[in-house]
């Protein structure tokens, strides 16, 4: 009878606990959606009732920054993306196929933007800037954002090098593929989901980072960085607009790409 009782005590337990932990993480989230429908009028903290004209104004002119930010995050998330995506799919090939001399030490310095704090590493590379005479703006996020994003695309696609069979390219070989043949037909294909993670994560956290961001922007302002400005006198309803249209397209990517997986695991189920 114990025993039972503290099972029983352990499961409700645990799904009390199970409920606050969603409570809590969802609860930003609901507001910040209930808020992007408040008929605010010059701060979005308190509700002033139900309205949709902030959907349908989202770039008027009194509201342009927040569009102005949120296209700059986006331009620098692609570029960023793109070029992390390239060297960091090349490094981590060189780093998974071919016995270098100092490959020890050139995955330790990989591995270094990962675990090295943000402020150290944001403070860091304005030092840098400000010593070579560059001037902070754009192009100073881009160079910020590709250099953390590189380490995670690294580790990212050098799994996925780790776990290819090298037979596979051998038979290719085998049947007189040109190396560059090998690798567009057998080699690309096979590491294309890993490239494919690697630079999804790699655009979130570039669209998402605000202290090497702050750090290296100047007068440049992004997304994450208008929302920090703004929420001294409330975040305006329009910023809760764009929060909420990237949460239900991300939301509708992941449902999309679950449907198409189990669907393709039915058609390859029913083939003889």
């Amino acid at each position: 009878m114990n025993r039972g009782l503290r099972l029983g005590i352990g499961t409700w337990g645990l799904a009390v606990y199970a409920i606050l932990g969603f409570v809590l993480l969802l609860t930003p989230i609901v507001y910040t959606i209930a808020f992007s429908f408040n008929d605010s009028v010059k701060s979005n903290i308190v509700w002033r009732g139900f309205t949709f004209d902030n959907w349908t104004s989202i770039c008027v002119v009194e509201n342009g920054a927040v569009c102005e930010a949120f296209g700059t995050s986006i331009l620098v998330g692609v570029v960023a993306t793109l070029a992390a995506t390239a060297l960091g799919t090349a490094i981590a090939i060189a780093l998974a196929r071919y016995r270098l001399r100092f490959r020890a030490a050139a995955t330790l310095l990989i591995f270094l933007p990962m675990a090295t704090p943000e402020v150290v590493l944001g403070a860091g590379l304005a030092a840098q800037f400000l010593t070579a005479g560059v001037p902070k703006g754009v192009g100073t996020i881009i160079l910020a954002h590709t250099m953390f994003c590189i380490s995670f695309v690294v580790v990212t696609v050098r799994a996925r090098v780790s776990s290819l069979d090298p037979a596979l390219e051998e038979a290719g070989r085998d049947l007189y593929a040109s190396p560059s043949q090998v690798w567009w037909r057998i080699t690309f294909p096979l590491l294309l989901p890993g490239i494919i993670a690697a630079a999804l994560l790699s655009f979130a956290l570039s669209f998402d980072d605000f202290i090497i961001t702050n750090f290296n922007a100047g007068a440049a302002s992004t997304f994450p960085k208008y929302v920090y400005t703004a929420a001294a006198r409330g975040i305006p309803a329009q910023a809760n607009v764009i929060a909420t249209a990237v949460f239900l397209l991300a939301i509708a990517l992941v449902i999309g790409s679950q449907l198409y997986s189990a669907g393709r695991r039915k058609r390859l189920a029913r083939t003889p």
